[in-house]
């Protein structure tokens, strides 16, 4: 099952599903909630049984660790598995990463999501490649926001957006 909470986004198996997405939701909750989590940062959740996987890219090491805390302090975690990994460390990845924000939330079709509390859409430049994740309303969103971001020579861009309606499609699916 995949629900899409906030900016992190959870999928649980079929197991215990009513336990698992509730745990899938507050473990979403609190990377959502975290302050140092933010547009450049992508992390998805699995629970299955009680037993939370964290993948996803984060810019600096300490995020990690302390999604990690974040996730096993929610109630009905029984296990942690973080593969979550670390960006590397790039002057070229930071400037592509703030142009690409810039120009997406910039820009006016974008400034709705731009004031919301945590961002919905995702840069993650990973030695120059460019992925964009995150949930958008429409199909025009998704494709404007890449053509947006390859405007700036990344070496790629690949979007991995999905709109609300497909994501509605998903849970329905999954119930």
């Amino acid at each position: 099952m995949l629900a899409p909470v906030g900016t992190a986004q959870a999928r649980t198996a079929q197991t215990n599903p009513s336990r698992d997405f509730r745990i899938a939701h507050d473990v979403a909750a609190s990377v959502n909630d975290y302050t140092q989590f933010t547009v450049f940062d992508d992390v998805t959740i699995g629970v299955e049984n009680g037993i939370v996987t964290l993948n996803g890219k984060v810019t600096m090491p300490y995020k990690r660790n302390e999604i990690e805390k974040r996730a096993a302090a929610v109630d009905g975690v029984r296990e942690i598995s973080n593969r979550i990994s670390v960006l590397p460390v790039s002057t070229l990845d930071e400037g592509l990463r703030n142009r690409i924000a810039r120009s997406i939330y910039g820009n006016s079709n974008f400034w709705d999501y731009a004031i919301m509390r945590n961002p919905p859409i995702h840069i993650v430049v990973e030695r120059g490649h460019v992925t964009l994740t995150g949930v958008v309303r429409s199909n025009v969103d998704r494709m404007l926001a890449r053509s947006l971001a390859n405007q700036f020579g990344a070496f790629s861009v690949t979007s991995k957006l999905k709109t609300d309606a497909e994501v509605n499609d998903a849970r329905a699916d999954s119930d």
